[in-house]
């Protein structure tokens, strides 16, 4: 190891140690540990650019392990990506542009979000799949225009983690070779030694994933390092693993090694003694060297010439291939093609009751039709979402073209795919699962909406209508956990109409995901449904007065009971207007003179109808309104059995509307 590279390494070891203690916050031992794995990938393997990091070939660096963020950080400034030493010094604090954990839309150069362990990797695994589909899409033999690499920097943590496995069995499926996974392997976790609780042999199960893996035993060793990462690169069939055993807290003599290193502060003295322990001449926080900017500017110099050779590629490929150029563009515009979305054909459906995974096919086809990077798939329910685009091929490692992807019982996984497909660029990602099993993935969701990340979420039987399979699958409590959720947008909708209004809303949007909650049985015709939809809550059927003696509201499947019972209302003498609630989050977009339109807040008498959780709904039903709604779980029956055992009638709706005339 040169001279410059000790010192280099050392900087960002010194930096992230001098950080986390202004802060009295953080996780110093990986950043001291895993520090010459890091240096050895950007200063020699990773192509990227600075100058430009949005450039679209770069290869992406993921920090599963996010809670080492210092590691990155110093990597950031270092590397020119401006995140400055006064960043550095504001470590943790509020509006900083270095949180605790890498935050990606919030510090240029982070790739993705991380620090729930494991999810860095299956977003590694998303992104290798992005890089493989727009390869086999876009390059030539004469044009290389797709050709970058994934690199994930994980520990132990993450690989305990089961979504690890999850992702990496997967991607040895589809032999994912331009992944590369660097393991921290440092045998230490919060509460000490992992023999603690992780005996297992990590070569032999990721050689069962179908992985090419290597291992490296010192760490500190970057020629072994960059030797291992050339061979990982030079294997195309495989994702690569590489075992990199180190030392948590190196440098630091009363730490290093030890649990205490994992996640608090070295303390002044410690560092003092790090610094003397590792050569470090200057006693000046928050320093770095003369001889390692200058070192730094030369290897940013070598970064622009990437991009300058890749330009030059994609200048000659629009001259030669003009046609997939302007589709290269458009894929990677953001754009949407919003005039076929409202043209009249694609909100137009038979009259005749189907289910609205059913109009979810049928909706997701017609969209496939006109946007080419539209690619998604189900947790291995394909059939039972409806969730596969006719005509379209199947993603698989034979053929990476295709666009319909087979996930496999994974659902924590696919989600977290799904927003390394979405954060990589150029494709538009959905997943699909049955509803209930939406658990198994909300922390990828919550990471899509933390990220603002525009994936669509497909959940089908949704509600005590999945009928024989009984409580297990019938989803109760899942609306109003995921109602709860901050910048996700759930839609319900009661028919065709509202399934097109519900994907017209996925497609469109550009900073929100949203959750498609759809019925496995038919649901009646409704005529009076329409565009409106697209606001969150809407009137169907309106009342004959100013003032309506009842308002009945609901989403979904109960819409059609709701419908009905209004109508029954009117035919005796009861003046009911009725809402479809399609949507809470559009509806609070509206302006409030909307809302007030459709729900007047003098008109105090409001019955909801729902066939999950009461829990959200009072605050569209006030204290005089109430619900019928699944505060129990289910059972198994046929749903029309048990509909009628729950309340969800026409006859019900009625008896519970007039009995809340009867206490005004």
């Amino acid at each position: 190891m040169s001279q410059i590279d000790q010192m280099s390494i050392n900087t960002i070891r010194i930096l992230s140690a001098e950080a986390i203690q202004k802060a009295n916050s953080g996780h110093p031992g990986l950043p001291m540990g895993a520090a010459p794995m890091a240096y050895t990938l950007w200063a020699r393997h990773l192509k990227h650019n600075p100058s430009n990091p949005e450039w679209k070939d770069r290869d992406r660096f993921i920090l599963s392990a996010g809670h080492g963020s210092m590691l990155l950080y110093s990597l950031l400034h270092l590397f020119g990506y401006g995140v400055t030493i006064e960043d550095i010094k504001n470590f943790r604090q509020l509006g900083s542009k270095t949180p605790g954990h890498p935050e990606f839309g919030h510090t240029v150069g982070v790739e993705t979000t991380t620090g729930p362990l494991g999810q860095g990797i299956a977003n590694g695994v998303g992104m290798a799949m992005a890089e493989a589909h727009l390869a086999a899409k876009f390059n030539k033999p004469d044009h290389k225009l797709v050709d970058h690499y994934t690199y994930v920097l994980s520990g132990d943590g993450c690989m305990m983690e089961g979504i690890a496995s999850e992702a990496a069995s997967l991607a040895g499926t589809l032999e994912l070779g331009k992944l590369v996974v660097l393991y921290d392997s440092n045998n230490i976790t919060i509460e000490g030694n992992t023999d603690l609780t992780f005996r297992e042999d990590v070569a032999k199960r990721f050689e069962a994933f179908g992985w090419h893996v290597q291992s490296v035993e010192d760490g500190n060793n970057i020629d072994d390092i960059s030797t291992a990462v050339e061979a990982a690169k030079a294997e195309a069939k495989k994702p690569s693993l590489i075992i990199i055993k180190t030392s948590i807290g190196f440098g630091c003599p009363a730490k290093q090694g030890k649990a205490s290193a994992h996640g608090e502060p070295l303390g002044e003295e410690n560092i003092s003694q790090t610094k003397q322990c590792l050569g470090w001449e200057t006693s000046e926080t928050f320093t770095v060297p003369d001889e390692v900017k200058s070192y730094m500017t030369a290897l940013t110099s070598v970064c622009r010439k990437y991009e300058e050779e890749w330009n030059s590629i994609w200048e000659s490929y629009k001259v030669k291939y003009p046609e997939l150029a302007k589709e290269w563009e458009f894929w990677h515009s953001g754009e949407i093609p919003v005039e076929a979305l409202n043209d009249d054909s694609f909100w137009q459906f038979e009259e005749k009751s189907i289910a609205t995974r059913v109009s979810s096919e049928t909706v997701l086809n017609r969209i496939a039709q006109i946007m080419p990077n539209l690619i998604g798939g189900s947790a291995d329910l394909g059939p039972s979402n409806k969730s596969v685009m006719k005509g379209r091929e199947e993603f698989s490692a034979e053929n990476y073209v295709g666009s319909n992807i087979h996930f496999g019982v994974r659902e924590h996984a696919m989600g977290a795919i799904a927003n390394g497909m979405a954060v990589h660029g150029g494709l538009k990602p959905y997943v699909a699962t049955f509803f209930v099993f939406s658990n198994y993935m909300t922390p990828a969701m919550r990471l899509s909406a933390l990220m603002k990340l525009p994936v669509t979420y497909v959940f089908t039987h949704d509600s005590i209508g999945v009928g024989e399979d009984g409580p297990t699958h019938q989803p109760i409590e899942h609306l109003a956990a995921l109602r709860s959720m901050p910048n996700i947008i759930v839609f319900r909708p009661a028919d065709s109409r509202e399934t097109a209004a519900a994907w017209y809303t996925a497609v469109t949007r550009k900073d929100t995901p949203i959750a498609l909650v759809l019925t496995r049985q038919n649901l009646p015709v409704i005529k009076e449904t329409s565009r409106e939809a697209l606001k969150g809550a809407y009137i169907l059927l309106d009342s004959d007065k100013a003032d309506p003696d009842i308002i009945l509201m609901a989403s979904g499947s109960e819409v059609g009971l709701v419908f009905e019972a209004g109508k029954m209302l009117k035919e005796k003498g009861i003046d009911a207007r009725v809402i479809s609630m399609p949507s809470w989050e559009l509806f609070e977009e509206q302006p409030e003179c909307y809302k007030e339109s459709v729900l007047p807040k003098n008109v105090r008498t409001r019955l909801a109808v729902e066939a999950g959780s009461s829990y959200g709904w009072h605050k569209y039903i006030g204290l005089d309104g109430d619900i019928i709604s699944m505060d129990n779980f289910g059972a198994s029956a046929p749903y029309e059995v048990l509909f009628k055992e729950f309340g969800f009638t026409v006859e019900n709706v009625v008896k519970r509307s007039e009995s809340l005339l009867q206490k005004k």
